[in-house]
Parts: C-alpha cells; structure tokens; sequence
C-alpha cells in the first residue's frame, strides 16, 4: 500500500500556507505523540506520518518537489524520511511557536522540570491564609561545578564541528538538511572534564527547604505556583517551576462549597417547639441565633458574611445552619409524666393542629389505602 498524500495527512488543501501547515500539525502531532498513546503503535505509526508530512511540506525545496515528482522525488534523493519519526513532547511546541514567530532551529534549552508537591490544610488555615515550610526532593544547581558540568578549574571549549551553533548542515541528494550537531548533541560546546559530582549534567540531587505563602481562601485542588523553585535546567539553563497543590481536611462542624459554609445545629424540642436564643459557632467566633418558635427539622437559617472570602475575589460567603430536633433521650420519670401528659393532651379533640404533616401524612395513607379497596 503506497503512502498517503502529505497534504492528506496534515488535513490541508494544496495552496495552504505555511502557518496553517504548521497549526494543523501542532494539533494532531499532541493528539497522537507516543507520550500520549503509551503502547499504542497505531498512535506511534501516524505520529511518524504526521512529523514526515510537516517536514516536507515546511521546506520550500522538498514542497516543490513533492508537488512536481510526488513521493518518488524522495526516493531519488536517497531518503529523505523523518529519521526516528520521534521527538520530545516539549520539541512539538518549541519547534512549531519557535518556527511561526521566527525563531528558526533551535537547540533545546534544556529547562529544568515543573514539580508539584501536595500541601494539606486545616479549613481555617484555607480560609485566613497561612504560611508552610516545605521540604521537597528536587535536582538543584550541583555545589561544585556551579551548574557548569565541567570539573572545576578546567573550560568549557567550543565545538568545532558546528562552531558553537549546535546545527550542522547535511546534503543529501539536491537537498540540505540542518540537523543538531552529532558531536555537540545540539550544546555547541563541549565539556573535556566532566565534573565527578554530577557527571556533567550540573545539576545534583538534593533536599530543599522552603516557604510557601497560602492566601486566604484556597479551597481543594487550588494551586500555589513558585516560579524558578522547580528542577534546576542543565548546565545554567533555566529552571523549571514548583505547583503546590492544596488539599483541606474535612472538618469536625463545617461543610464548606465555594464561598458558604453549611452546619448542623442541634436544638431540644422544648426549644422547637417554644422558640429561643441558642450559640452557634462561625470561624469568627461564637454568634447568637434566634430560634422561632414551631421550628422543624431541616430548616435553613443564614447567617450573612460569616462564610469564606474567596482567593478568586468577591464578597464573603454565608453561613447556614440547619436545625436538627433532637429526641430526648434517658427521660426521668418526672419527664416521661410530662411528656406523656403532652401527648395525651394532643388528642384532646384539636383535629391534628398541633401536628399538621402528620395529619396530612395519615389523611393521606387512609385515602390512599380506601381508594384499593373500592
């Protein structure tokens, strides 16, 4: 089966630009990258086609050769395919920007990793905003070279095969291909002595400490970035950053979501039932809430601005409590005479007014259960 047509592969007309070239193969070079599709060769063998297409169709040359002699023009020039058909997933984005706003090859630069670090909190330390210290394995500038790569005392010389540009041209047939230096790997110099620390790559393994400011109003999954405290770049090059993501603990008396806090408050029937002044707890400190009398389970009081003032702005957030009726329980005797006095005194004739969902509740089982039997 013969090669689909490079035009085909990258899903662009003939007459397209080079920038909608470029576009259409930043998107399916990320949709079918093997760091993307482990395993998967479908993935990897497009991936190769896609890369094929890109660097054809993006040279002035092999374009117009491909447009006059097909793929037949490649086999002439002795095989101009993509090499490996692989790349870094970072080159993907470096190589295309770097192309479309004029930045031309590159080598890469080696940037240190972004780390991320996993910080748990108490909701009030979430809400006020606290200040950690961390301790994170991390690769830092190694404390002999200097983040050289080259044992002290000794230089670092420039490349003589690419005279420090990391690029060396290569002909094949009516064609010249930049590629990174053989020599070199792309670095432009070249490190005679290595330093015994970190073997060259200027960069050691090592514990760091550091201070991380949480502002007030993190909630779960929020991150806090530290820009420059990620895995230092090799040999000086730029480092990587530091995402510390947040995780609040579940606390003993507050359910928060977003901006309100929610809670449960207890209440004893008499109080239910006769109304009342009751404590409740907020973050600020203990507030009165009044109870009206005749209050059922469930029932929702909000309290304005006692919730949590967001780290994205806006007004504070409120508190509500929801009223529990607790069932009294270990009665005396004194209290079960009370009690049962109150009950009796329910059914003296009233027509459920003192219990008016129950009486609907019954009313409407009785009809419920009429209606079968006819």
């Amino acid at each position: 089966m013969g090669k689909l047509d490079y035009y085909e592969v990258l899903g662009v007309p003939k007459n397209a630009e080079e920038r909608e070239i470029k576009r259409s193969y930043k998107r399916l070079a990320i949709k079918f990258h093997p760091d993307r599709n482990p395993g998967d060769a479908g993935a990897e063998a497009k991936f190769k086609e896609i890369k094929e297409a890109y660097e054809v169709l993006t040279d002035p040359q092999k374009r117009a050769a491909y447009d006059q002699y097909g793929h037949s023009a490649f086999d002439q020039a002795g095989g101009m395919g993509s090499g490996s058909g692989t790349a870094d997933f970072s080159d993907i984005f470096g190589d295309v920007f770097g192309d479309i706003f004029g930045g031309g090859h590159r080598q890469r630069s080696g940037r240190g990793a972004d780390l991320r670090y996993n910080i748990e909190l108490s909701l009030e330390e979430a809400v006020r905003g606290v200040v950690k210290e961390i301790r994170i394995p991390a690769l830092v500038e190694c404390d002999v070279c200097y983040g050289t790569g080259a044992k002290p005392g000794t230089s670092i010389v420039t490349c003589l095969t690419c005279h420090g540009q990391g690029q060396v041209q290569m002909r094949q047939g009516f064609f010249s291909v930049q590629q990174s230096c053989p020599t070199c790997q792309g670095q432009g110099k070249i490190i005679k002595n290595i330093c015994v620390r970190c073997r060259g790559h200027g960069r050691a393994e090592k514990l760091k400490t550091l201070s991380v400011k949480i502002p007030a109003g993190v909630d779960t999954g929020d991150r806090v970035r530290l820009s420059g405290e990620g895995e230092v770049g090799e040999r000086g090059a730029q480092s990587g950053d530091l995402y510390v993501e947040v995780k609040v603990r579940k606390h003993p008396i507050f359910d928060r979501e977003d901006k309100n806090l929610y809670c449960e408050v207890p209440v004893n029937f008499a109080m239910a039932a006769l109304g009342g002044d009751i404590e409740v707890p907020t973050l600020d400190g203990r507030v009165k809430l009044r109870v009206p009398a005749e209050t059922q389970t469930g029932r929702l009081f909000r309290m304005r601005g006692k919730g949590v003032k967001s780290v994205r702005g806006g007004g504070r957030g409120d508190l509500l409590c929801r009223v529990v009726v607790e069932t009294p329980v270990r009665l005396n005797e004194r209290q079960r005479h009370l009690l049962q006095e109150l009950s009796d005194s329910f059914k003296e004739g009233r027509g459920g007014q003192n219990s008016p969902r129950s009486k609907n509740f019954f009313d409407g089982v009785k009809k419920f259960f009429d209606d079968l039997t006819r």
